[in-house]
């Protein structure tokens, strides 16, 4: 139904995904169809993942897989991303464009709220190289009330990724006031995180702004931003970025061995990036991504 029915392609920073460990500094080729699979009442990319719900009308333009690679290695870009909505509605599209872009050196990543099987994770693994997963939330109240969909398909998907795969995996949880953000819930996600998909796997959290059906709630609080961020540190994990907070200290990579400063970001930019070869520069640490 959506196959030839483009909504938006542009070139975006590779860290507006986000992704943060995969091909830093580059531009990534931005796709995608109306739609998706949950219906989720803070959605930020409402306009176009719902419209074809509310309205009943799939709006986009026919646009063939090799015209968007064409643009994508025209433009300059390191990888396609599927993006703004989930991919797998348009999977097959996703498919055309990943194995064509592969063929030209082209990357290919997902943006998900991961709820997909392991056919479709299996169905993308040949040209699929990044993806970030969307883990909303950790409990299926949360799932079922506000997303219209579940939990544990999720939480299956980014074991599968993580220990399965060799997919680089990242996740973001959009921070809610009053809905996903007990200090009990995110340390119970963190360590999900930790236990079930490595130290090494990135966990942005994110600013909510109130959109769509959710506007009676006010935006993330920094401080409660700030109180997630160290649950995840003590959690484990190495990587904890916050995200939609412009000149955080914690939008930058640093050295989870010895602390050195390693990739300075302010917002999606990268001032600085003083990885080598992989690794820290004062301590040898290898830094866990894709083509650091």
């Amino acid at each position: 139904m959506n196959y030839h029915k483009v909504c938006s392609a542009n070139p975006d920073p590779i860290e507006k995904k986000p992704l943060f460990h995969f091909q830093p500094g580059s531009r990534s080729f931005s796709i995608a169809a109306m739609g998706c699979n949950f219906r989720c009442e803070f959605c930020q990319n409402w306009q176009v993942s719902q419209a074809a719900i509310d309205t009943g009308h799939i709006s986009g333009q026919p646009i063939p897989a090799e015209r968007i690679v064409d643009a994508a290695v025209r433009d300059g870009c390191a990888s396609i991303a599927y993006t703004y909505t989930e991919p797998t509605i348009f999977m097959e599209l996703c498919n055309d464009c990943g194995r064509l872009g592969k063929e030209r050196g082209l990357a290919n990543v997902f943006v998900s709220n991961g709820f997909m099987t392991v056919e479709a994770i299996d169905f993308a693994a040949d040209w699929l190289n990044g993806i970030n997963v969307d883990l909303k939330a950790f409990t299926e109240d949360y799932y079922k009330r506000l997303c219209k969909g579940r939990l544990q398909p999720v939480l299956d998907t980014i074991g599968y990724i993580a220990n399965q795969t060799d997919i680089w995996l990242e996740i973001t949880t959009l921070l809610v006031p009053g809905g996903n953000d007990s200090d009990d819930e995110l340390k119970q996600l963190a360590d999900f995180i930790v236990n079930s998909a490595g130290a090494d796997v990135p966990w942005h959290i994110s600013r909510f702004h109130p959109q769509y059906k959710y506007l009676d709630s006010a935006a993330t609080p920094v401080d409660s931003l700030e109180r997630a961020y160290e649950i995840g540190k003590s959690a484990g994990l190495r990587y904890v970025y916050l995200g939609n907070v412009p000149g955080a200290k914690s939008e930058s990579t640093f050295c989870y061995n010895c602390g050195r400063m390693l990739i300075e970001r302010v917002g999606y930019r990268i001032i600085a990036n003083n990885i080598d070869n992989s690794k820290c520069p004062d301590c040898g640490t290898e830094i866990a991504g894709f083509e650091m």
